[in-house]
C-alpha cells in the first residue's frame, strides 16, 4: 500500500502546482483499487504520511521521482479520473429500482450512500425510480418523516423521484394477496405462542395449524380482524420445517398490532410484516433491480417463496457491505429525543449527519453522489471515520462550487488599526479570481479592519500585507506604511502574513457565521448586499458560507474550508 499511495500522492502533486490534496488522492485510488476500501482508515493515515513529504518537494523533484515509479500516471489528463459504475445484471428492458426507507425520521448520510447510489444507477440506464416510504410497523412511524424524506429524496436526485409510494395505502392490496396464500394451502394463521413455535421450529417439526384445511385457515384470518389479541395469532408462510437455516422456516407474514399508525389512525389491526409487504410491492410496482445492505441477503431468500407461489419473475437484488460511520450518530430514535429536549434545534441543525443539515450548510447534492461512487457497489464492510469522511465529500464539493462561489472579505472579530502614511487608494478586486473580473471596490486610507486572530500574529520583524492593496511593518502598537513593490515583497526573506482586511467605511455590513461550534461575528464588505438568500459564496481565507437571511446583521451558516 505504502508505494502504491505515494505514487499517487506524487501524481496529484505534479498535476496541481505541487499541492496533493487528501480528499482527491483517496477518491482516485478507490476507484481504481476498490480492494482498499474496507481499510480507508490505514489508507488515510498512510496518504497523510505521503502527502507531507510529497508537498514538501520542489516541484521538478515530484517530476523527477514519478518518472521513477508511476511514469503512466504522468501522460493522463490534469483532471479527476471519470467513475466507472458497474455494469447492472440481468437487464431485460427498462430498469427500474426502488428506495425505500421507513419513517422515522428524515435521511441521514448512511441513506445518501445507498439512495444516491441507486440515483446514479437509474441515470446510467435512464430507468425508473420509486420512492417507496415501508410504514407497515405502526410503532416506528414518525409522522413529520413522511414530507422530510420526499424533501430528502427531491434534493438528493434533483427532482427525478418518478414514482412516490406509501405502503400503509396498500393495506388492502396486501389483504388481498394473503387470502389467495391461504386459499392454496401456501400460508397459514397460527395460534401457537411464540415459545411454542420456537420448539417446533428448533425440533424441525410442524406446528398443528399448518395443516389445517384452507376454509379453517380463512375463517382464522377474519378472526384477526375481529377476535383475536395481538400476539394470539400470525400469518406464516410455508417453506421447509427441515430447512438448514431456523430463519428460513415458516416466516411470518402478518401480525396483529393496534397501535395508532399516524396516517392511517385505528383503521387497521392486522399488519403485514417486512418480507411480506416488500415482495407484493416490488412485484406489483415492476422492480426489476434494488441496492440494499448485505444484511438483506436473507431476507431475498424468504421473499423468493412469494415469487415461486405466485410464479412471478424475481427482481435482481444487489448488495453493498455496512459503512460504519465512526463518530457519527445516525440513530434516528436517539437524535428524536435529543431535539425534543433542546440539544439540538432540529433536524436540521448542522451539528448532524442528516441531509437536512447539509443542505442548511449549502452542500451540493452532487458532493454526496461523488461519494457514493467512490464508495461503489461492493459488499465489502467499511469504516469511515468522520474526519475522513468530511474531507472525501468537501473535496468532492469543493470541486463543484469552487467555480461558480464569489469571494469576499470577512473580517471576524474585527480589530481597528492606523496605518501611518498609507496613501489614499481605488481598488477593485474580482468576484471570482476565474469566472467574474472586478466587482468589488474599495476606497482605502489610513484605516482598516483586521481580524483579530491575524492582528495577534502580526510579526513586528517581519513586513506584512494587505492582500491586493499594501504592505506595512508594526512597531509595537504603531503601523507604518511600506513602499515596496508586490514583486519585492514576496521574493523578500523578511515577508510576514498576507491577510485580508476592510477599509473603514459606513457601509461596512455586520454578520454571524454559524458554525458547528459557535456562533462567529464580524464586518463583511458592501458587496454581499446583492447576494440572495440561500447563495453560497466563499469568505476569503475562512471557507465557504450559505446566506441563511438579510437585515441589520446578515446571518451565514458555515460550509467547510
Amino acid at each position: 500500500m505504502k508505494e502504491l499511495v505515494h505514487k499517487y500522492v506524487l501524481a496529484n502533486a505534479v498535476r496541481y502546482n505541487g499541492k496533493a490534496s487528501l480528499g482527491s488522492v483517496i477518491g482516485l485510488i478507490m476507484s481504481r483499487h476498490p480492494d482498499l476500501k474496507s481499510n480507508i482508515k490505514g489508507l488515510s493515515k498512510e496518504i497523510n504520511n505521503s502527502i507531507i513529504k510529497v508537498n514538501s518537494m520542489r516541484p521538478d523533484e515530484q517530476i523527477k521521482e514519478l518518472e521513477k515509479i508511476g511514469p503512466e500516471l504522468l501522460k493522463e489528463e490534469k483532471k479527476e479520473e471519470k467513475k466507472f459504475l458497474k455494469e447492472l445484471p440481468n437487464i431485460k428492458g427498462k430498469v427500474v429500482m426502488r428506495v425505500a426507507p421507513s419513517p422515522s425520521g428524515p435521511l441521514h448520510i448512511g441513506h445518501a450512500y445507498v439512495f444516491g447510489l441507486t440515483y446514479e444507477y437509474i441515470k446510467k440506464y435512464k430507468g425508473t425510480l420509486i420512492l417507496r416510504i415501508e410504514d407497515t410497523n405502526p410503532e416506528n412511524v414518525y409522522k413529520e418523516s413522511y414530507k422530510l424524506i420526499k424533501e430528502d429524496m427531491d434534493w438528493l436526485t434533483n427532482n427525478n423521484v418518478d414514482k412516490f409510494v406509501i405502503q400503509s395505502s396498500r393495506m388492502e392490496n396486501y389483504y388481498k394477496y394473503c387470502k389467495v396464500l391461504l386459499k392454496k394451502c401456501y400460508a397459514y394463521v397460527c395460534t401457537c405462542s411464540g415459545d411454542e413455535f420456537r420448539e417446533f421450529s428448533k425440533d424441525k417439526k410442524e406446528c398443528p395449524c399448518r395443516n389445517l384445511e384452507s376454509l379453517d385457515q380463512l375463517k382464522r384470518w377474519e378472526k384477526m380482524f375481529k377476535k383475536y389479541k395481538p400476539g394470539e395469532a400470525v400469518v406464516r408462510i410455508k417453506t421447509d420445517m427441515q430447512h438448514e437455516n431456523p430463519a428460513m422456516r415458516d416466516w411470518p407474514a402478518f401480525r396483529i398490532n393496534e397501535s395508532t399508525h399516524s396516517l392511517t389512525k385505528k383503521k387497521y389491526r392486522v399488519w403485514p410484516l417486512m418480507n411480506f409487504s416488500v415482495a407484493i410491492d416490488d412485484h406489483d410496482l415492476g422492480v426489476t433491480h434494488s441496492i440494499r445492505g448485505k444484511d438483506h441477503m436473507d431476507n431475498e431468500k424468504r421473499q423468493n417463496y412469494l415469487f415461486d407461489y405466485f410464479k412471478w419473475e424475481k427482481p435482481t437484488h444487489l448488495y453493498v457491505g455496512k459503512i460504519n460511520f465512526k463518530g457519527f450518530d445516525l440513530s434516528t430514535s436517539e437524535t428524536r429525543e435529543l431535539i425534543k429536549n433542546k440539544k439540538y434545534l432540529g433536524w436540521n441543525d448542522i451539528r448532524l449527519p442528516f441531509l437536512q443539515a447539509f443542505k442548511r450548510r449549502g452542500y451540493d447534492n452532487k458532493a454526496f453522489l461523488e461519494f457514493s461512487k467512490d464508495m461503489g457497489l461492493n459488499e465489502t464492510d467499511k469504516t469511515v471515520e468522520k474526519e475522513d469522511f468530511f474531507k472525501i465529500l468537501n473535496f468532492h464539493n469543493k470541486e463543484i462550487i469552487d467555480s461558480k462561489a464569489k469571494r469576499f472579505f470577512f473580517v471576524i472579530n474585527p480589530v481597528k488599526i492606523l496605518v501611518n502614511n498609507a496613501p489614499k487608494q481605488s481598488i477593485e478586486l474580482d468576484l471570482h479570481p476565474d469566472n467574474i473580473k472586478g466587482g468589488r471596490k474599495f476606497k482605502t486610507f489610513e484605516e482598516f479592519y483586521l481580524a483579530k486572530e491575524d492582528y495577534d500574529r502580526i510579526n513586528d520583524t517581519k513586513t506584512n500585507r494587505l492582500m491586493d492593496c499594501l504592505n506595512f511593518t508594526k512597531n509595537k502598537s504603531v503601523f507604518n506604511f511600506s513602499s515596496i513593490g508586490y514583486e519585492d515583497y514576496k521574493n523578500s526573506e523578511n515577508k510576514g502574513m498576507i491577510m485580508h482586511y476592510l477599509p473603514k467605511s459606513k457601509d461596512l455590513i455586520k454578520f454571524e457565521v454559524l458554525t458547528p461550534d459557535k456562533i462567529l461575528k464580524g464586518l463583511a464588505e458592501n458587496g454581499i448586499k446583492k447576494l440572495k438568500v440561500n447563495e453560497v459564496i466563499q469568505a476569503e481565507r475562512f471557507g465557504f458560507i450559505k446566506l441563511e437571511s438579510k437585515g441589520l446583521c446578515y446571518k451565514f451558516v458555515f460550509s467547510h474550508k
